[in-house]
This record gives C-alpha cells, structure tokens and sequence, in this order.
C-alpha cells in the first residue's frame, strides 16, 4: 500500500502538471512558440543544473568506493538492455527519427525524477546506493542517448557526433564529475564567510534550477499534447507496444532474472526502481528545442505515466 499510495501521488502530481500546460495551450494563454522557448529552457539551464547538481553532490570517492557493485551492475546492464532496445524499436517503426525516440524510451525509462521519488519514498535506506546506480545510465544518455538519438535525427559522421557531445548537458556532467571528486579528495576545511556565502548561493542556485527541470518538462509536454491529434495517439497501437515493453516486459524479465540468480538486495531494489518506472521526458524535451515533432513523445509519456499508476505498485507486489 505504500508503494501505491508513494507512485500514486507522485504520478498524479505529474499529470496535473501536463493538464495545467494542456489548458494553458489550449486557452491560448501561451503564444505558439512557448514549447520551443520552454524546450531551450530546459536544454541549456534546467537539464545541465540537475546533472551538474547530481553529479556535484554524488559523484564522490566514498559512494563510489562503498557501492562500486551498483555502478559495476548498471554498466554491466546496459550491454543486453540498448542492443534489445535498437532492435525492437526497428520492429516497431520505419521512420528513422521516431525509431530514436522508441530506441530512447525502450533504454532509459524515467528513473531520475520518478525513480529518485519512488526510492526517496519506499526505499530510503538504498538512496544513496541508487543515485550510484544510475549514474552509469547518466553518462550513456549523454555520451550516446542524447547526442545520438534525440539532436541527430539522420546517420551523422564520427566527427558530427563527437561535436554533438559539446552540449551543455554532457559539459555540466563532466563539470559535476570533477568538481565531486575533487571535493571528496579534498580535506574539508572552513572558508572565509566572504568565500562560503557566494558559493553556497551558487550552490542554492544551480539545485533550484535543477528541481524545476521535471515540472517545467511536464507543462512543455502538456503544451505538446494540446497541439496533435489525441485520438491519433491514443490508437497508436506502437505506442502501447511501447508502453507495455518498458512498464511490464523489461521489469518481469528482471524479475525472472532475479528468481534465478539471487543478488543482494540493494542491487535488486536499485535495477527494479530504475526499469519499472514510465517512459523519460528528455524524449519531449531536447527535441522541441530543435524544432522537431514531439507529438509521439507526447504522446508515450503521457500514456506511460497514466497506466504506470497500475503497473508500478504491480511489479513492486511481485517482486
């Protein structure tokens, strides 16, 4: 019951943020070029915030010493997970930038901002073990997920690539990375309050911006949603196939897995909170900033956050 009652109000939190961005669409209080604004928002301020806030805070000798198992096991994880997620993704479409989308959705479910509530709320003794976790699928996602799969839509060169790197979600990742090992490896010390109170507003700073990536996110995908055509989506029968691998096939696979070949526990709570949860907003996100069509993104993410109110506590009660 807590597992639902935790998902429950967590998800209905997020859809009434997607109707609060659907009404004000649709009331025409937002000009026309709100998602676009909202998406370059997101893209160069909001997005690169929380990374760097993350990794600032978490990407420490210690927590990579005491749960160097977690982070070996999500590396580990991505070898079966994006080959099976490339491969369904061309089963189920044959357009070339939807099929990243798919690929996106299949690989990487919304275990930041959904994940991190879910762990925060039923799990809180692993939290820290879980943001070690799922710090392997952050530099995939930006190394490879974002660059790849969201910004290029068409077969690009190694060179183009590697330049698509130069985001500023990826700079901050590896902004944040430096800054947490260095602060690790430091011996702490007292500053000057001259020194301290600048940097503590800095810090105040970047972890608000950060905390306003989902909300904001959630009312661009409710803008997004208020401009194509609901019934279209609703029977869109690849968008439930979708929906159904990410919320049920890939948790029970794990769920089999687990039954076969025990492992501590920490790990089976931090891999089941990280794959059953609904599919990712960055889907909806970085491509509206790039003038894309994000009517099927829209469209998964709204639909996986609805049904995940069921699947969820479902996978939670089986394992």
């Amino acid at each position: 019951m807590q597992i639902f009652e935790s998902v429950l109000g967590q998800t209905l939190y997020l859809l009434i943020l997607i109707l609060i961005g659907f009404l004000l669409a649709k009331l025409k209080i937002l000009p026309e070029s709100a998602a676009g604004i909202l998406g370059k928002l997101e893209n160069t301020v909001l997005v690169p915030a929380l990374v760097l806030a993350t990794f600032m805070n978490d990407f420490t000798v210690t927590k990579l010493a005491t749960s160097g198992g977690a982070f070996l096991f999500s590396a580990v994880l991505l070898i079966p997970v994006v080959p099976m997620a490339i491969f369904l993704s061309r089963l189920l479409t044959k357009d070339g930038f939807t099929r990243n989308i798919y690929t996106y959705g299949l690989a990487f479910a919304n275990f930041g901002y959904m994940g991190n509530s879910v762990v925060k709320a039923v799990f809180p003794g692993y939290f820290s073990e879980y943001l070690i976790f799922t710090m392997p699928l952050y530099i995939i996602i930006y190394l490879w997920g974002v660059p790849t799969l969201l910004m290029n839509d068409e077969k690009s060169s190694f060179k183009q690539n590697l330049k698509s790197l130069l985001n500023p979600m990826f700079i901050a990742m590896l902004i944040g990375m430096a800054i947490g090992l260095t602060s690790s490896l430091l011996p702490s010390m007292t500053l000057p309050t001259v020194v301290q109170t600048p940097l503590n507003a800095v810090n105040n700073c970047i972890t608000v911006l950060g905390n306003c990536m989902s909300p904001v996110a959630m009312l661009l995908t409710g803008i997004t949603v208020a401009n194509i055509d609901l019934r279209k989506t609703f029977s869109n029968l690849s968008i439930y196939a979708v929906t159904a691998i990410r919320l049920l096939a890939i948790p029970l696979v794990f769920l089999g897995v687990f039954a076969i070949l025990p492992l501590p526990e920490y790990l089976e709570v931090c891999a089941m909170c990280a794959v059953s949860m609904p599919l990712g907003l960055n889907t909806v996100v970085i491509p509206s900033a790039y003038g894309k069509d994000t009517s099927v993104a829209a469209g998964m993410a709204l639909i996986s956050h609805l049904l995940s109110c069921i699947t969820i506590p479902l996978i939670f009660l089986l394992f």
